[in-house]
């Protein structure tokens, strides 16, 4: 095909709009305003993240805060990886709130990344950075980076396929350092499935399953190394400040009272 054939091409791709790594075109997200709230959202009847005006660096969907009870086998100064970056939600938390952390987020979704404003994302400095691309990819390029690893990516139809694989998990746990842990956030219904592959790669003694009570919401936890001591939720609420501890603690006791009970 000639230069005018690789014109075209550029020009319906741009029409066409961006896709993810296998090839589906991505959804173009919107800012849905209802009285004091803010949310993202792919359709009307979805809401990916949810933000309170006047607060908009507070955690109001619950598996936000149970996904950030990661952060209790994590050192103050945390190497934090994220999948998908959505509303922003914990990255503005972690952000704001733990100042000894380094964040990294990746976002396969470019619209979603050009709506940051609209929900107060920080601009990149030395401890944020927001990348364009694909999740698998970003954990497979990392090996040993990461204290925590959070993974909520979604699109308008749930998880993408390639973060859901064995060899997806595998990737994460290798991105993790010796004593990390990772977060799933698993909305779907194939949370067991998502649960036996987290198991056959980090050994089943090392993968917790916590339901959220006024959710559909399962968050999946799994470490490399041991289980925090039974007094990391105090000590870590204790390192919080006063607006931020009160989010945390219900989780983070909670998390903790689930590893104390697990076999």
């Amino acid at each position: 095909m000639g230069e005018g054939g690789g014109w075209w091409m550029r020009a319906w791709a741009r029409l066409r709009g961006p896709v993810d790594a296998s090839g589906k075109r991505l959804r173009r997200p919107f800012v849905r305003r209802y009285g004091r709230y803010a949310s993202l959202q792919f359709t009307r009847r979805q809401t990916q993240s949810r933000m309170l005006a006047e607060d908009p660096d507070r955690l109001l969907i619950d598996y936000t805060r149970t996904m950030l009870a990661a952060l209790l086998w994590a050192p103050a100064a945390a190497r934090i990886g994220m999948i998908g970056l959505g509303g922003g939600s914990q990255a503005k938390f972690v952000h704001r709130y733990l100042p000894g952390a380094r964040l990294e987020v990746v976002e396969n979704n470019p619209w979603v990344i050009g709506l940051r404003g609209e929900f107060g994302v920080p601009a990149d400095d030395a401890r944020l950075q927001v990348l364009l691309g694909d999740g698998a990819e970003f954990v497979a390029a990392r090996p040993g980076r990461y204290d925590v690893l959070l993974v909520d990516g979604y699109d308008e139809t749930g998880i993408p396929p390639v973060l859901a694989t064995e060899e997806f998990y595998a990737a994460c746990r290798r991105a993790l350092a010796p004593d990390g842990a990772l977060s799933v956030n698993l909305f779907c219904a194939d949370a067991e499935r998502h649960l036996e592959r987290l198991r056959a790669v980090f050994g089943a003694d090392r993968v917790l399953r916590v339901d959220e009570a006024r959710m559909r919401n399962r968050v999946a936890f799994a470490w490399t190394g041991a289980r925090p001591p039974a007094e990391a939720a105090q000590r870590l609420l204790a390192g919080l400040p006063a607006a931020a501890a009160p989010q945390l603690a219900p989780a983070l006791e909670r998390v903790a009272r689930a590893l104390a009970g697990a076999p």
